[in-house]
């Protein structure tokens, strides 16, 4: 996929994964580079971001003598969510019109 995935989709698409269930870093990245193409390094700039935003919380768990950082999702971070898939829905539309030379609709 050659179409860079701009910051507020990279944004929509870590929350999404955390309405499921909490996930440290690293399965974090998986499984959002199952997806998209994005390098590991990518998404920790964006976990710092969402957190210092207040849209996750995180937590440590011990697991084979070292401590896993998990996030989770805030209140506050549903609410971005929501936000993100409303922008998505409506801009999906638009570009799918654009590209299918649908603009009189």
């Amino acid at each position: 996929m050659a179409i860079q995935v701009p910051t507020e989709l990279l944004d929509g698409s870590v929350l999404g994964l955390l309405t499921q269930q909490d996930h440290y870093g690293y399965t974090l990245t998986q499984e959002v580079r199952q997806l998209l193409p994005i390098s590991e390094s990518t998404l920790y700039p964006v976990l710092r971001r969402l957190k210092k935003n207040g849209w996750l919380d995180t937590y440590d768990e011990p697991f084979q003598g070292r401590n896993r950082r998990y996030y989770r999702l805030t209140d506050s971070g549903r609410e971005r969510l929501a936000e993100i898939q409303g922008d998505w829905q409506d801009f999906n539309q638009a570009i799918s019109q654009l590209l299918e030379g649908n603009t009189h609709e």
